[in-house]
């Protein structure tokens, strides 16, 4: 399907409104505070749970998800960018079931999508939708245009930080941004690799009541994931966590976070007006 035939996909995005599959963000203001590996694990232990979770690596031009399953995708975005490919046709099948959406890596063109692409991209995401109970999006770090849109179409956003200035600092400035110009004002705080659990809820709290006192947001804690000795072993032989070592401590993390995950109602409209009200979005913009 050619790039300039997704803006008339309307019915994919009609489906999504039907609640059948759930959009989660996983988001973080810096890189390097585990979103990925994050992204993959909860993929896994949803897969584990019998739903069909969609792994969707929305770092356009910098995606290392492939990389760290130890995959080698023959096509990739770029290919549905250019027409060659659809969206259906690129995705590889992953670990325990799982599927990936591969991005790009290194193609700097990935990483500057104009709102028109991105909103065709979302067009046509919508249409797979009826296919997965979950759609995982990990997102770029920081506050590229394509992370706010992507943002705006989820469900639910889920903000991993560590224990460390910076990354405290750019997960907050994200939320500013997200709360300030795009109206989005529920976000799902997880701690990650921290050394117990009192250093989550210190973390949490921290940046919660910064988020209440200056954007007037209630952040939510949807758990903390302990520090593993056993992740930098499972990343260098290109294997999930879940997988190599399912008894880690952040392995059973991952779990929890995903049976609390299944918890969570379906939004009657989704955070930040999901996928329809993205494509509404667009429509205005092109309109003013």
């Amino acid at each position: 399907m050619a790039m300039n035939d997704w803006g008339d996909q309307a019915e994919g995005l009609r489906r999504m409104q039907t609640g059948l599959s759930r959009v989660l963000a996983i988001a973080s203001g810096k890189g390097g505070v585990g979103k990925t590996n994050l992204a993959v694990n909860l993929a896994l232990a949803l897969a584990a749970r019998r739903k069909r979770p969609l792994l969707f690596d929305a770092d356009l031009g910098l995606g290392n998800i492939d990389v760290l399953l130890g995959l080698s995708p023959r096509f990739h975005l770029a290919h549905v960018l250019a027409g060659e490919k659809t969206l259906a046709e690129i995705i590889l099948p992953g670990p325990q079931g799982i599927e990936i959406l591969p991005a790009a890596s290194g193609i700097a063109d990935m990483a500057n999508l104009d709102v028109r692409q991105q909103s065709g991209l979302l067009d046509a995401l919508a249409a797979l939708e009826k296919r997965y109970d979950y759609l995982i999006l990990d997102l770029a770090a920081g506050i590229g245009s394509d992370v706010l849109r992507f943002s705006q179409a989820a469900d639910h956003v889920l903000v991993v930080v560590t224990n460390e200035p910076a990354s405290i600092t750019d997960a907050y400035a994200y939320m500013k941004v997200m709360r300030r110009d795009h109206g989005l004002q529920n976000f799902w705080i997880i701690p990650n690799m921290v050394r117990d659990a009192a250093e989550g809820e210190k973390l949490f709290s921290r940046l919660a009541a910064v988020a209440r006192q200056y954007l007037e947001l209630e952040l939510r804690h949807a758990g903390n994931i302990p520090m593993d000795p056993y992740l930098r072993s499972a990343v260098r032989t290109q294997q999930p966590l879940l997988q190599r070592f399912p008894d880690s401590v952040a392995a059973k993390a991952y779990r929890a976070l995903a049976d609390t995950i299944l918890t969570w109602p379906a939004p009657a409209m989704p955070a930040g007006g999901g996928l329809f009200s993205t494509r509404l979005l667009f429509e205005e913009d092109q309109s003013g």
